[in-house]
């Protein structure tokens, strides 16, 4: 019997587990302006294993759910779910994720290899909504009246240390707004 091969999880490795944090500061617009939300967050990424496409192309894949919780309160205003999927092959990292606000993202990015000299493993993807190959999605609504117009996300990870910072472009109330959330969170 022959046993399959472990699965290459590439630049994703360091992902998998659960990761808590309470730096969190999300900067989301208001029709007056904006407003700084301070948050915690708990972050879980599972290893899938691969999944082979038109049976040529084989990605390692992690699903991850995010869910976010204001400092305030507790209550909870971000649950997020995708998937984060590395394509060896071509080094290409790819992040798809979906929000109950009926908003969908598909984010790519290369990954060159090369680790800072302190070990840090980055991985940046974007979207844009139009671009060809990676892209954003969202309901009618969402198009008329806080349409999602382009995607950063950074993620640094290190010695059980994780760190990002996302950039969202929203034409949201008359104007264009970057909506950004950075965090650093720790693998429990």
């Amino acid at each position: 019997m022959s046993k399959k091969p472990e699965v290459n999880y590439g630049p994703l490795a360091g992902l998998i587990g659960v990761w808590k944090g309470d730096k969190g500061l999300d900067v989301a617009p208001e029709p007056d302006g904006s407003e700084n939300t301070p948050y915690h967050e708990t972050i879980t990424f599972t290893a899938i294993g691969d999944v082979t496409n038109a049976e040529s192309q084989v990605l390692a894949v992690l699903h991850y759910r995010q869910i976010v919780q204001r400092k305030a309160d507790d209550s909870v205003f971000h649950d997020e779910t995708g998937y984060w999927m590395w394509d060896p092959r071509t080094s290409t990292i790819m992040h798809s994720l979906v929000i109950p606000r009926a908003v969908c993202v598909l984010a790519g990015g290369k990954y060159d290899g090369a680790d800072t000299d302190n070990g840090d493993v980055v991985l940046e993807v974007a979207a844009n909504v139009d671009d060809s190959d990676w892209r954003i999605i969202q309901s009618p609504f969402m198009q008329e009246n806080a349409r999602t117009t382009g995607f950063r996300h950074r993620i640094t990870v290190n010695n059980g240390k994780l760190s990002y910072s996302e950039t969202i472009m929203l034409d949201i109330y008359g104007k264009v707004f970057e909506h950004t959330d950075n965090n650093e969170l720790l693998l429990q």
